[in-house]
């Protein structure tokens, strides 16, 4: 049976999530020739993520080297995202950065855009901070924007972060801004820290941020995923999603999965985020996806051989 991408009942009751629902590609982030965004072939890929199948486009994450924009660069790629035709209520751009002000800048300009939904990193330079202060981050943020519309998805990824997300923060948050604080992307790849999540906090959108997770965490309840290599599987994704639960589909599911597990581990042979453009210039042709900015570098064309290889 062929996948389709169309979107289908499913026995989850989505409309129980404060927040965010279904499959979320975190988005690469094309490079022209003088290292900048490129607002035009950007644009071009989230249209084609979406019509392969995704939700939503969460731009500006660790797969799309955020931490590697100024705050100009990054408003300067959503507005023209925005003003290419994509929908404003269908995209999650990161707006976490080290400074409060800056953080507070970004999810105000998202806002300005038509944007309501971002994912929130906790300040990440200093290491080890106290429960109190990572709440006090948030709160103070969310507080500074004084918007109703805001959504917040908390972003935890300590692995780059250094600074993981407690549940007692997370109750905290969702206790004190109920309406602002709906979902978190996990990308520790800790699946029983997921569900325990699920299990915790009811209502509230828990996102797989490693595909494989996908599955078991939607048959557990979990809201979906923001995840890397939906750059690459996104029409597998969310056939996943959409019948994770039903029997009837469950060879088919079964086969999308191994798809998508075999390509994470290929794009995990070498580092992720130039496998993963790497692979992108390829399906596209064009060869102008391979550049990242540094620090990052792309792959040699020995390595480019060696992942495809399989």
């Amino acid at each position: 049976m062929s996948i389709t991408a169309e979107p289908v009942a499913r026995t989850a009751d989505v409309t129980s999530f404060r927040g965010p629902t279904g499959v979320y590609s975190a988005a690469l982030t094309p490079i022209d020739a003088d290292l900048m965004p490129d607002h035009a072939a950007f644009a071009a890929h989230a249209k084609w993520l979406l019509s392969e199948g995704c939700d939503g486009i969460a731009l500006l994450g660790t797969t799309g080297e955020a931490n590697s924009f100024s705050v100009a660069e990054r408003q300067g790629l959503l507005e023209a995202t925005v003003a290419a035709g994509v929908a404003p209520e269908r995209l999650l751009p990161g707006t976490g950065v080290a400074a409060l002000t800056e953080t507070v800048a970004l999810t105000k300009h998202a806002l300005s855009v038509g944007v309501n939904t971002v994912v929130m990193l906790p300040p990440f330079y200093y290491k080890a901070p106290s429960d109190d202060g990572v709440f006090a981050s948030y709160a103070e943020v969310i507080e500074r924007v004084g918007d109703a519309k805001l959504r917040v998805v908390l972003y935890h990824i300590p692995q780059m972060s250094a600074v993981p997300l407690s549940h007692a923060v997370i109750e905290r948050l969702i206790e004190r801004f109920p309406e602002t604080v709906v979902g978190i992307k996990d990308s520790a790849g800790d699946i029983n820290n997921m569900l325990a999540m699920v299990e915790r906090f009811p209502g509230f959108s828990v996102l797989a941020g490693a595909d494989p997770v996908l599955l078991p965490l939607t048959r557990a309840g979990g809201a979906g995923c923001i995840t890397a290599t939906s750059n690459l599987v996104a029409r597998d994704l969310a056939f996943i999603y959409r019948h994770a639960n039903d029997a009837a589909m469950a060879a088919e599911v079964d086969a999308a999965q191994a798809r998508v597990v075999a390509k994470r581990n290929q794009a995990s042979k070498f580092p992720q985020m130039a496998s993963l453009k790497a692979m992108t210039a390829q399906r596209t042709g064009q060869q102008g996806w391979m550049r990242l900015r540094p620090p990052l570098v792309s792959l040699t064309a020995d390595e480019v051989s060696a992942m495809m290889a399989g």
